[in-house]
């Protein structure tokens, strides 16, 4: 029972840090001080002067982006020392140096090593403290770990310091309220617990690989590239390439056991499968000239790789909805999500390099059945246009209309009209946004058998329409049977709008590596070089 009290306090604490960021983003409300709080009536009766905080501000300007931050922790407390009481340091205290510390060999990350950090905790440890006078170098010290606590859990829940949407992603980033966040850690002795609950599922999942990957460098000093010495290899055959490529698939986990042989098994097979998944290739169970390129690829470049996408995943809320539709541009893949669970997915194709789709967010709230498309300006210029100069014909063999021309009469507005060549298929489904993306059919099925989809505008095509309809309007399936869904979609002559109810969270993402629902590491390819972006704030 006093586990499930102290698990709700801690929970209600994290509610409350969200909900406090949430809340007046654009005017904070002036934080009162709590005069309830005095030498009389505190256990701790250590207290600071606020003009203290502005003299060390001055002398410590890369901690005064955080003066906010600074002045409502102590105003909330009335001034009342947060990390020593007249008994010396907190228990507390000790716990967040054990953080950073660990964070740093976790993640070797040097950024977050303060050496001033560490000489200010050893020279405190044991030390009492005269219980009606706090010295100034007291208070200095104390300060100092408010203002690296506040360093610290701002590179852990918000990132390195850069502008995501400078590098494509325009999710709104988490907002945490870091006076609060200190607060609720210092009344919880279990402050990791708080942390981890702040941080999306898919940076724990990328972060339990990132040290897995930093062991596998460590103990594999020689990532010797392999050289296939055939053409290709497949089950029954036996030459002592097999055997390296055993070794190297039981290092990374796709293979459980390696029999020490050089035969291709059916387990081999299986494990040549396994990678392939994780790695976007195709799954024949065949060793061909792209598995051994991407078995050599470098350790280093793969946890390069894990870190770019570690840092992506700070970018997340920090718990996704119950349900929800998630669609990873570099997997060409949409998944979609009920009761926390995944429920099916599909393939889809996404934006060219040069027609980018953008990464954000939204809320899916209309089914159209039957859709016009309303063709984007630059196609008109690019393709329509010249198609019409071309051929006198092009706009009825392509079942289009304009409604719109410039004084020139060149055609400024055009839509294609519902139909089977339709570029929008049968239906499409709206999340309105900024960007002019949606998601929709199409008349060209024949394109998702390629490896790479990268090929739209930057909308996002759908493998099975269908199956989407029926899921955004399963809460009224009496009236949208799979018939009548059916017949909306391919009988219907006119365009149909339904609204659905309730609107459903859209997420379009771009991880180039991430864990899957059976708790694998997949990698993908970087289409847009987005990857590079990132990585050249993270590591120059």
């Amino acid at each position: 029972m006093r586990k499930k009290i102290s698990n709700l306090l801690w929970l209600t604490a994290v509610v409350a840090i969200v909900a406090i960021a949430c809340k007046n983003k654009n005017k904070k409300e002036d934080v009162k001080a709590d005069t309830t709080i005095t030498q009389n009536s505190s256990f701790n009766n250590l207290f600071l002067d606020s003009a203290k905080i502005e003299s060390f501000l001055a002398a410590n300007p890369s901690l005064k982006g955080y003066e906010r931050q600074f002045i409502d922790f102590y105003k909330a407390r009335n001034y009342e020392c947060a990390w020593f009481d007249s008994s010396g340091l907190i228990e507390q205290t000790g716990n967040f140096i054990n953080l950073v510390s660990a964070s740093i060999a976790q993640n070797n990350d040097s950024s977050l090593y303060d050496p001033k950090l560490e000489q200010l905790y050893e020279s405190y440890r044991g030390k009492t403290f005269d219980k009606k006078k706090i010295k100034e170098e007291d208070i200095l010290a104390e300060l100092y770990f408010t203002g690296q606590f506040f360093r610290y859990t701002t590179k852990q829940f918000n990132g390195a310091d850069l502008d995501a949407t400078q590098l494509g992603w325009f999710i709104p980033r988490k907002k945490i309220d870091l006076s609060s966040l200190l607060d609720s850690t210092l009344k919880n002795k279990n402050s990791q617990e708080i942390f981890n609950t702040l941080l999306n599922p898919a940076f724990k999942q990328l972060n339990e690989y990132l040290q897995k990957y930093l062991a596998i460098k460590k103990n594999n000093p020689e990532w010797d590239s392999l050289r296939m010495p055939v053409n290709k290899l497949k089950l029954g055959d036996s030459i002592a390439f097999v055997g390296k490529i055993k070794e190297r698939l039981e290092i990374l986990g796709d293979l459980d056991y390696n029999d020490g042989t050089t035969y291709f098994d059916e387990t081999m097979q299986d494990a040549v499968k396994s990678y392939q998944n994780r790695m976007g290739l195709g799954n024949d169970g065949v060793i061909g000239p792209a598995f051994v390129r991407s078995i050599n690829t470098p350790v280093d470049s793969l946890i390069r790789k894990i870190l770019v996408n570690v840092e992506r995943a700070r970018w997340l809320p920090a718990s996704n909805p119950e349900t929800y539709v998630w669609v990873n541009i570099p997997e060409f893949r949409l998944h979609t999500y009920e009761n926390n669970s995944e429920i099916f997915d599909m393939r889809v194709i996404v934006g060219s390099a040069a027609h980018s789709t953008v990464i954000f967010s939204g809320n899916l709230k209309y089914v159209v059945f039957a859709p016009y498309w309303n063709v984007p300006p630059s196609i008109i210029k690019n393709e329509i246009v010249p198609g019409i100069e071309r051929d006198p014909n092009y706009l009825v063999n392509h079942n289009m209309q304009v409604f719109g021309r410039n004084k020139s009469g060149v055609p400024v507005d055009v839509r294609q009209l519902p139909g089977p060549d339709n570029a929008l298929g049968s239906v499409k489904f709206l999340f309105p946004n900024d960007y002019d993306i949606y998601l929709h059919d199409t008349p060209n099925h024949d394109l998702f058998t390629s490896s790479n989809r990268s090929l739209s505008h930057g909308c996002i095509r759908l493998s099975d329409p269908m199956r989407m309809a029926q899921f955004l309007l399963r809460n009224d399936s009496t009236t949208y049977s799979t018939e009548t869904i059916d017949s909306l979609m391919h009988k219907n002559p006119k365009e149909t709008w339904v609204t659905v109810k309730p609107s459903v969270p859209v997420f379009l993402v771009y991880f180039t590596a991430w864990v899957d629902n059976n708790g694998k590491l997949n990698f993908r390819k970087d289409i847009y070089g987005h990857d590079n972006k990132v990585a050249a704030k993270l590591f120059n």
